[in-house]
């Protein structure tokens, strides 16, 4: 029956080298994540992939209440009449709004959006909330999901419905509204790279690659394991921009009226893909510890002896009272072989194994998933030796991912070394600024302005697409 249950587990999963966008798929359905619905581009997450999904939000939610924030909630449902408002976002927007025109058996007077995004709904309460100088700041956040018809879908990466979070604010000054805008993409950079264990460029978008009826827009790009860019969160200056048309406005200590200064912030589910596509390999996912469901496992040896699985329970009980996420495989009908399989292709960082040898000797036998490396782990004290062994998967998983992007981030001077190193990385180029200048890379190469660094020390005299003198540096990309 062993013999039987390891073949059925033995599923090919296609080499990254040979296609890189199959094995992301194989990887997501045999981790068994999610699953793929009737509703055209929208998917069931089950319940591994969801539990990463709790982690994230668990995570972030502790840093946003940590920065002043609360969370709240909005209608899924946006009056036409609303979007209207911001002829810029409704612009931007609009090839991918799905609509609500019936309710029950009677066509509504107005059509209602199902939401792409929430600023317009935000910004009708907000002018309502909003009186004084006394109101502000205010600053919310909801946990929701969001429609988007897109044409192609992808699972995590772009579906037509996805679950984020979005975050409001409203502010007295222009000031206060930009170093909001900032803190939250500090926020998203620490996060990403001291939680997921995925290296980030931040920096702010391009005129173009702005969100629609924003000021300014910043992002945190990731790179992929294809050397793709995946944008792995935004961070959005209003200015008045939404404030003029939905009149928010608020007396000032001097008396006067003065439109608000508003920003937006979110990230999504697509941040589950960025951990896939940056650390996955052949077998299966790679998780960093501190958003893995399970982040040790333990495997008894010899399990039908004596003292074995009392042993794995007091481990179990012990790792548990620590606050580590553990999990005892006590399952008799499938062999240690399959269950080694099975807890490499879900990615748990660290597996124990016990048995009565190892009791015998006092220690458990430790096997990381990111490196392999087997070590043995003295019970006396086990909870804070695991713990240290976290924290090195998580650090090792950030360097190694690090070390990639770096190798594969190159400064160019010309559209020949621009062209050869999108196929496989970031091209950091000297950018005359011009739309055009954008428009022709994409045109030439696909790839697309990804942000430009705050760090805007020249790598070039010369634009590299028109040769004109540039003073700005931007990182160019294929991205997803």
């Amino acid at each position: 029956m062993a013999k039987k249950n390891d073949q059925e587990f033995v599923k090919h999963i296609t080499p990254r080298s040979e296609n890189f966008s199959q094995w992301y798929t194989d990887v997501v359905l045999q981790a068994d994540l999610m699953d793929y619905t009737p509703v055209r581009g929208c998917m069931a997450i089950k319940p591994y992939g969801y539990g990463i999904w709790e982690l994230i939000q668990k995570e972030l939610d502790a840093r946003f209440k940590a920065t002043g924030h609360e969370n709240v909630s909005m209608p899924m449902l946006i009056p036409e009449s609303l979007l209207l408002k911001e002829a810029d976002h409704v612009e931007g927007f609009a090839p991918e709004v799905a609509w609500v025109t019936q309710g029950g058996t009677e066509p509504l007077q107005e059509r209602m959006a199902v939401r792409p995004t929430s600023e317009t709904i935000f910004c009708t309460m907000y002018s309502k909330w909003v009186q004084s100088w006394r109101d502000l700041p205010l600053k919310y956040n909801q946990w929701c999901s969001v429609m988007r018809w897109e044409k192609t879908t992808r699972p995590f990466l772009r579906t037509a419905e996805f679950l984020w979070q979005e975050g409001h604010t409203v502010h007295a000054t222009a000031e206060e509204a930009q170093e909001e805008t900032m803190q939250m993409l500090r926020v998203y950079h620490e996060f990403c790279e001291n939680v997921l264990a995925v290296p980030v460029y931040s920096g702010q978008k391009s005129e173009k690659e702005k969100f629609a009826g924003a000021r300014a827009t910043y992002s945190v790009e990731a790179m992929m394991q294809d050397g793709k860019a995946l944008q792995s969160g935004t961070s959005h200056n209003f200015g008045t921009n939404f404030a003029e048309p939905f009149d928010i406005t608020y007396l000032s200590k001097d008396g006067k009226l003065e439109y608000c200064h508003e920003t937006s912030w979110g990230v999504s589910t697509r941040l589950i893909g960025a951990i896939i596509m940056t650390h996955g390999d052949e077998r299966g996912l790679k998780l960093p510890p501190r958003v893995a469901p399970v982040q040790v496992v333990i495997l008894p040896i010899a399990a039908h002896k004596g003292g074995v699985m009392e042993k794995c329970q007091e481990i179990r009980d012990e790792l548990a009272a620590a606050g580590i996420r553990v999990k005892l495989d006590d399952r008799d009908n499938v062999s240690a072989g399959w269950k080694f399989n099975e807890w490499e292709l879900k990615g748990v960082p660290v597996r124990l194994e016990v048995g009565p040898r190892d009791i015998e000797a006092g220690q458990v036998l430790s096997v990381r998933r990111d490196t392999f490396e087997k070590k043995p782990l003295a019970l006396s004290g086990l909870a804070g030796e695991v713990g240290a062994l976290l924290e090195d998967v998580h650090q090792n998983m950030f360097e190694i991912a690090r070390a990639f992007r770096d190798e594969h981030t190159k400064v160019v001077q010309d559209m020949d070394e621009l062209t050869a190193q999108v196929n496989g990385g970031y091209a950091k180029a000297m950018w005359c600024g011009e739309q055009a200048c954008e428009d022709k890379i994409k045109e030439l190469t696909g790839a697309t302005s990804r942000n430009m660094p705050f760090d805007q020390t020249p790598v070039g005299g010369t634009c590299v697409c028109c040769g004109k003198k540039a003073e700005k540096v931007m990182y160019f990309a294929k991205a997803y």
